[in-house]
């Protein structure tokens, strides 16, 4: 499976499983340049949760979650700053959710990283 058509279907499996949890998904995919694109903007309740999302087949080569580098949430940091100026937000939080696919499905979220 190439990465662009994982990565898309682990954000599709992620917008499922927060909505199923009681979020609503505002935006999805925001760039603000070509170090920073927001994987999905939700909101819980009163709060705007950026929410990045990693996917892998399977955890052969690492956990889904040991992606996200110091430069990575740095990157990613700068686009919620930006985007909480533009939309004047007071509550939000960075939530991560790691998904792998085989041998079964598993999701993790960590939440207010």
């Amino acid at each position: 499976m190439d990465n662009r058509v994982k990565g898309a279907a682990g954000e599709d499996l992620a917008c499922r499983y927060l909505e199923k949890n009681g979020y609503k998904i505002i935006e999805r995919n925001k760039h603000y340049s070509r170090f920073c694109e927001l994987d999905i903007i939700a909101k819980y309740k009163d709060i705007y949760v950026f929410v990045e999302v990693k996917t892998r087949q399977t955890n052969s080569f690492g956990v889904p979650l040991e992606a996200i580098t110091r430069t990575k949430y740095e990157n990613i940091k700068k686009g919620v700053l930006n985007y909480i100026a533009e939309n004047n937000i007071k509550k939000y939080r960075i939530d991560v959710i790691g998904i792998t696919l085989k041998p079964e499905l598993k999701i993790e979220h960590l939440k207010n990283v």
